[in-house]
């Protein structure tokens, strides 16, 4: 990702996405073999390979013998893939194009759309022609970087270019965690947050350690707060377990009566004063959540 912001930073700023139509389920198995063939030359290797990729899938409650494509989900297919298109990254490194490809994903970044759209033409038609992949027309594009994303990162449209984290993955992690809360009704906060939420932030992040804008770390970081505070609100239920709980957590009583008879829903109240006095962010501290922005400082720091 860093190699990406290089190149738009130097000026090239418009990218070839490349998407390739269903690539593990059509990897030729000729094309294959024969570029494993350059490279092993024990035939019992390349026999075991081969029965490897042509092994029966079932289809209907029937077996069939796969004729092209990889089994998806087995550990040797993105090693025979990196093979194959070794041979797509040797020709843009012959014709002097930056790029960045992490297995079936490719970008190649060019300084003028109408230089990228070329592009587009001439390795669809290599890809095409000597690997037999094709390219999908439909999410394939030409594009400013800005407009587009590369495993899960995007770029802003500054002239020092920053990585930043896609919107699509931001929003991806929030469908995540509304699973994650709709599961968490009626469980002990400390609980959900210690088994569930900790292992999926500490992940999620450790993957987008080298974004720079660290906006969508904040955001995260409050609505996250926000939701939990709206399930507390929801396990509370009646309007006196609220008037309650909220007096326990330090309210007056005139305070705590009031906000627990709004009438507002339970996201409303999750945003309102006083359940953000009543669970400020040190409180989720001392529960173990983890904060996503405070998580990223630590990494760079580390790094």
């Amino acid at each position: 990702m860093h190699k990406a912001r290089e190149y738009v930073r130097a000026g090239r700023r418009w990218v070839v996405d490349l998407d390739l139509q269903k690539f593990f389920d059509r990897v030729n198995h000729d094309v294959l073999m024969s570029r494993l063939v350059r490279r092993i030359k024990d035939q019992r290797i390349l026999r075991l390979i081969r029965r490897y990729l042509q092994a029966g899938m079932m289809a209907n409650g029937l077996a069939t013998a796969r004729r092209e494509g990889t089994p998806q989900g087995g550990p040797l297919s993105p090693l025979l893939s990196n093979i194959l298109l070794d041979e797509l990254d040797k020709e843009l490194e012959r014709r002097g194009h930056k790029f960045c490809r992490y297995a079936d994903d490719s970008n190649i970044y060019v300084q003028s759309r109408s230089a990228g759209e070329r592009v587009m033409k001439s390795i669809s038609r290599f890809l095409e022609g000597r690997l037999r992949l094709k390219v999908n027309a439909e999410k394939s594009a030409v594009a400013r970087p800005w407009e587009r994303k590369f495993l899960g990162y995007s770029l802003t449209w500054h002239r020092e270019a920053r990585l930043k984290v896609a919107a699509s993955s931001g929003q991806r992690l929030k469908e995540k965690l509304r699973e994650i809360f709709r599961r968490g009704r009626g469980r002990n906060v400390g609980r959900l947050i210690e088994a569930e939420l900790t292992p999926l932030l500490r992940g999620w992040m450790n993957y987008f350690r080298l974004a720079e804008v660290k906006g969508i770390f904040d955001e995260l970081d409050s609505w996250i707060r926000r939701k939990l505070r709206c399930l507390i609100w929801r396990q509370w239920q009646r309007t006196a377990a609220r008037v309650k709980g909220l007096m326990k957590r330090g309210l007056a009583d005139a305070q705590a009566r009031k906000s627990a008879t709004n009438g507002r829903g339970p996201w409303w109240n999750a945003g309102a004063s006083h359940m953000n006095a009543a669970f400020p962010k040190s409180y989720f501290d001392r529960c173990g959540l983890l904060s996503l922005l405070e998580q990223r400082h630590r990494l760079q720091l580390a790094s």
